[in-house]
């Protein structure tokens, strides 16, 4: 079946047609996304703005356009922690419900942090052990860890490279004393949790996630995005850790000409570089692999396990 997943992130919005049919690959048919970067579009009490609102509205209806173009026969609309912890939350999801038709399903942060999980065990197999997953978005951080298909453990703290650039870093260069309070921010708020992560034991495989993940690998010299998904791409503490001070000394433009970052993401890169590099230093790890499936992969696959049979359609997106 001819699936149309609508993922309002909290840098993007990301509206991807999959064919999928229960047992096989999703397999990418279209894609068509805009940064919005609702994260930063915040009013000093923390709602999103009206200029936000309404580029969200467009683009959903849009989406819409697309999925009638394409064929798609089911959609799968949710929204992260941009909107989840927006002060207007819910009067943004009235407002695109109203305009558009769309219900927009709220993931909470250990939802994201599981079903980004499911698509990793999936990617990766029962080979891998225990897995512990790690995922920078947007609006938080999301780490993962267990032995089955469910993580025994998932967490989200508010740690999300869009959020931090807005609060901490809203400068082209970033302040040097800045950059170190965040730094301290960040590895504070990580090392709260590590024990409830430890307690499970070592893993035996750790993975990364997300597109901040992927600039990083590929800034640090991973295979660029247009080798394929198949080939393996790792991210160094070691190659990370020289870039930081580098990044903290650039501005936008200059780490936009970075191989492998995109101009929209540029500002926020120093934040995602010290999230990853606090979190693979607190959990000790020297290198993790990059997951080329995440979260849109976790809620495509789940809701393909949920179908009795082949043609039938999930009651819920987070269905059992």
């Amino acid at each position: 079946m001819r699936l149309g997943v609508l993922d309002v992130g909290s840098n993007t919005v990301h509206f991807l047609v999959v064919d999928a049919h229960r047992g096989a690959a999703p397999l990418p048919a279209y894609s068509h996304k805009a940064e919005l970067r609702l994260a930063e579009l915040l009013d000093a009490q923390g709602a999103i703005r009206d200029d936000g609102v309404a580029r969200l509205i467009d683009m959903v209806a849009s989406s819409l356009r697309v999925a009638e173009d394409k064929g798609v026969v089911d959609l799968l609309p949710f929204a992260t922690s941009a909107v989840r912890e927006a002060a207007n939350g819910e009067s943004v999801l009235r407002r695109v419900r109203e305009e558009t038709g769309v219900e927009l399903t709220v993931l909470a942060g250990q939802d994201e942090a599981r079903l980004t999980f499911l698509a990793v065990r999936r990617w990766f197999g029962w080979s891998s052990g225990r897995l512990l997953d790690l995922d920078i978005g947007g609006g938080s951080l999301e780490i993962a860890c267990g032995i089955d298909e469910q993580p025994d453990i998932a967490i989200s703290l508010p740690l999300g490279a869009g959020r931090l650039t807005a609060s901490w870093l809203p400068g082209d260069v970033a302040d040097p004393e800045a950059v170190r309070e965040l730094r301290r921010h960040i590895r504070a708020q990580i090392a709260g949790v590590v024990g409830e992560v430890a307690r499970l034991g070592p893993p035996d495989h750790a993975v990364a996630t997300s597109k901040t993940f992927k600039q990083l690998a590929r800034m640090t010299g991973a295979a660029p995005a247009e080798s394929g998904p198949l080939v393996p791409r790792k991210l160094s503490r070691s190659g990370l850790a020289a870039w930081v001070p580098r990044l903290a000394a650039m501005t936008a433009a200059e780490r936009a000409k970075i191989p492998g970052v995109s101009e929209g993401r540029a500002r926020q890169l120093l934040a995602g570089a010290l999230v990853a590099d606090a979190a693979m230093d607190l959990f000790g790890l020297d290198e993790l692999d990059i997951c080329p499936w995440a979260l849109r992969e976790g809620i495509i696959l789940r809701r393909l396990d949920s179908m009795e049979q082949p043609g039938t359609t999930a009651p819920a997106l987070l269905g059992a």
